[in-house]
């Protein structure tokens, strides 16, 4: 998967191999839009905006902080928001709310995370018109409904759409496999924020850092100074766990190990670092699944904070939905 990963980011020899079968994939993808677009295949609405974050590239680009985010700020507004995902990785298949205690293997990590940090109320479902529905009917009152990923889920109607990139940008520009693009870029959505240090092109920006503490299980908050001197262990289950570890250094923290592991891995076959007299200290997505297993692990938190005229940007496309509660 790596050295796929790689050939996404050029036009060479393996790009080109598998360039016939990204024209089948760009035919199979056109035909579905149309199905929706000629009304074939439903796009179903629900009463209140749905803002959708998502992306057009393979791969983790950064949309949970972006969910959390977008949350935070639309409560500070004093706007009920819930959200809807699939859950990626669940063991489940129905629909569901995420709760306090709720399994992150049954409700998926990511949507776990989301519960934790924000406290606004998550639903999970295969099919995001039943979660949205499932939200509504369960808290009334809300009144903005965010996707979390989704962009290409067109059975539900969306009001925004934000489109989140990292610094690949849209790598070698192909479609999967011989790229990373899951759809042609450019294509018309409402914002575009990048999560990275160096965007590839014109879109709203974010400061990304760590938090200048870390959390145990029970909530309560460790100073990151207090942990420079301790034996390290750093483990991190996330799309680009290299990218935890130097942020990890960048605030004075040198595990003694760095362990990286699959993306959403449900940490049911890990075991702890057998030495003992060591700190181990992960993400917050991992936390939600590792403090099972871990219950001294601490998780350190991503400090996520788009630019003001992101912000502004949005409220302006809500403020615009004629009829709706929340403009």
């Amino acid at each position: 998967m790596a050295s796929l990963r790689q050939a996404w980011l050029q036009r060479g020899v393996l790009a080109r191999l598998l360039w016939p079968l990204s024209l089948l994939f760009g035919a199979l993808a056109g035909a579905r839009r149309a199905l929706y677009q000629a009304g074939i295949l439903r796009t179903e609405q629900v009463h209140v905006p749905v803002v959708v974050v998502g992306n057009v590239i393979a791969g983790g680009s950064g949309k949970t902080p972006v969910v959390m985010a977008v949350v935070r700020h639309l409560q500070a507004r004093g706007i009920k928001a819930g959200v809807v995902s699939r859950g990626y990785g669940r063991a489940t298949d129905d629909c569901r709310e995420v709760l306090d205690d709720s399994d992150p293997r049954d409700v998926g990590d990511e949507p776990a995370l989301i519960r934790h940090s924000t406290r606004s109320p998550v639903f999970v479902a295969r099919k995001r018109i039943e979660a949205a529905r499932a939200l509504l009917e369960r808290y009334p009152d809300t009144q903005v409904v965010v996707s979390d990923d989704g962009l290409q889920h067109l059975a539900l109607a969306r009001d925004v759409e934000i489109c989140v990139f990292d610094d690949r940008g849209v790598g070698n520009g192909w479609l999967l496999p011989a790229g990373m693009l899951r759809e042609h870029w450019p294509r018309r959505c409402d914002l575009v924020i990048h999560t990275g240090a160096r965007p590839a092109f014109d879109g709203f920006t974010a400061r990304k850092a760590l938090a200048d503490y870390a959390l145990r299980r029970d909530g309560t908050r460790v100073p990151l100074e207090l942990l420079t001197d301790r034996k390290l262990v750093a483990v991190a289950a996330i799309a680009k766990p290299e990218a935890f570890f130097q942020m990890l250094k960048e605030r004075s923290l040198l595990p003694v190990r760095c362990i990286a592991l699959p993306d959403h891995h449900d940490f049911e076959d890990w075991s702890l670092p057998a030495d003992g007299g060591q700190t181990l200290v992960c993400t917050e997505k991992d936390a939600v699944k590792l403090w099972r297993k871990a219950p001294d692990a601490l998780a350190v938190p991503l400090v996520f904070e788009p630019s003001p005229a992101f912000f502004t940007a949005l409220d302006a496309k809500l403020s615009s939905l004629d009829g709706h509660q929340a403009a």
